[in-house]
């Protein structure tokens, strides 16, 4: 989905192209699955930020068309809405000092955007869901100057033949709006962190990243509230779904397969499944035309590119044209800092390696469906959430990532050569945040609550707070004057 389109109106004759073209292309992808043609280079790093333009008062800036002519970088793109923009790296290979280099590169690409922002009297924030954002912001007076988001939003709603987008979210409190176009989506903003696997390894990487999912989402919640209701620890998890409610053919768009979900079940053999499934389960949203060779998976990777899964198997091309496979994962929000960014990507790269490569795969223990429940309730609870961690006792996520997950962390970190001082750094991050239970989400609760609820207070004190470069475990409660 991050390329452009060209876009006027689809007819039916388009969505017979389209789908003559996809499965022409999935076809050959199976056949380069069982010829083992992807790139078999080291494993690859890479992660995408997304962000928020916000005004003096905190509020959000919708001038994300001129902040990206003005900042003129193409590591920086415009994303749904035109208060958001996303901030991408530069891939390096997963060893050594990748990391420390994740977090120079990230720093002074936010100084870029600081420095961009100011001149245009608006300010740049990482974080899930914005505490200022209201309501009536959420409309398509606000969306990006894009082809593809004007076209994505039509063909959403033709799919939901008309009937309006419901957000119903049961939390701490309760929350029930109705939408009539996608904008909701862009309520939520993430860092997506990809990383680039050997093809013979690559189910087992898939796999481990679904288990995984729940610490993940958990460590790195951000999201606690949305149009000043507290809801979920990671109220980002919820929005999506329903902001994208479509789902697969024969009238099952409110049915169990679901166009942005936690995926069906892990793979067995190949990512190529999720590829099928694709073919099979889902109808065309966006059926563009290409100028292209069926070799390019233009038409696959557009359609997959409309298919959001929690972890989400991509295909790429290195730079002599080999295709490369690729996992997307999802789950963690935006912020509160660099270092916290840096350092989630960090615990997952040592986790999602050590899980991979592990002798006995995890997958074969622990079953989906656990997966799947661990997920929704470490996202609703966070580290509270109570598991059996592969074992016969029931620890809450914080005990089992102080006991068990920080040590596997840094055991992947150390197979993947990691320098050890950058392992330390991060994951000492991770552990001091785990054990005062202070991410993101529980820092923003906690100053709602000693400030009488005031989201402008909170959102510019933890603007000034961001910019310190102090992790959240860090952050005291003191409202400065803003």
């Amino acid at each position: 989905m991050g390329d452009e389109i060209q876009y006027s109106r689809f007819n039916k004759t388009d969505y017979q192209q389209f789908v003559s073209h996809l499965k022409q292309e999935t076809s050959l992808l199976k056949n380069w699955f069982e010829s083992h043609r992807f790139s078999s280079t080291a494993l690859m790093a890479g992660y995408e930020l997304e962000t928020w333009l916000i005004d003096s008062n905190g509020h959000p800036a919708a001038i994300n068309e001129t902040f990206l002519d003005r900042a003129n970088n193409p590591l920086l793109s415009p994303e749904l809405a035109k208060f958001n923009i996303e901030l991408n790296a530069q891939p390096g290979k997963l060893s050594h000092n990748v990391l420390s280099s994740f977090e120079q590169k990230l720093n002074s690409l936010l100084q870029h955007c600081q420095k961009t922002a100011a001149s245009l009297d608006t300010d740049i924030i990482g974080i899930g869901i914005l505490p200022t954002l209201q309501d009536h912001d959420l409309t398509l007076n606000n969306i990006s100057l894009m082809d593809r988001y004007r076209a994505l939003n039509e063909q959403v709603l033709r799919h939901r033949k008309g009937t309006e987008i419901e957000l119903n979210i049961n939390g701490k409190e309760h929350l029930h709006v109705i939408h009539k176009d996608v904008m909701l989506e862009a309520a939520a903003t993430s860092l997506q962190i990809h990383i680039q696997v050997p093809q013979e390894l690559a189910a087992r990487y898939y796999n481990a990243s679904i288990i995984l999912s729940a610490p993940m989402v958990a460590i790195s919640a951000n999201s606690p509230c949305l149009f000043g209701r507290q809801l979920w620890q990671e109220t980002r998890i919820p929005v999506f779904e329903q902001a994208v409610a479509t789902g697969g053919y024969g009238g099952a768009a409110s049915g169990p397969v679901q166009r942005v979900s936690f995926g069906s079940n892990y793979v067995r053999d190949s990512l190529f499944e999720c590829f099928h499934e694709n073919l099979e389960h889902f109808p065309v949203l966006l059926p563009v035309s290409y100028q292209s060779t069926a070799d390019q998976l233009k038409y696959l990777r557009l359609h997959n590119g409309t298919i959001w899964r929690w972890n989400r198997p991509l295909i790429g091309f290195d730079k002599d044209n080999t295709p490369h496979l690729r996992i997307e994962h999802r789950v963690c929000a935006a912020g509160p800092s660099t270092l916290d960014n840096i350092a989630n990507i960090a615990f997952y790269y040592g986790l999602v390696h050590y899980y991979a490569t592990a002798e006995k795969p995890p997958e074969f223990t622990m079953p989906f469906t656990e997966a799947k429940n661990n997920f929704y309730r470490a996202a609703q609870l966070g580290l509270k959430h109570k598991t059996n961690w592969f074992g016969k006792n029931t620890d809450t996520l914080q005990k089992i990532i102080l006991d068990k997950l920080l040590i596997e962390a840094e055991a992947g970190l150390y197979k993947l050569g990691i320098a050890p001082e950058d392992s330390k750094r991060y994951l000492t991050i991770i552990e001091q945040r785990v054990a005062n239970n202070q991410t993101g989400s529980e820092w923003q609760l906690a100053f709602l609550n000693a400030h009488q609820n005031n989201r402008t207070l909170l959102t510019l004190n933890y603007l000034n707070r961001q910019k310190s470069g102090r992790p959240a475990h860090e952050w005291d409660l003191e409202a400065a004057t803003c």
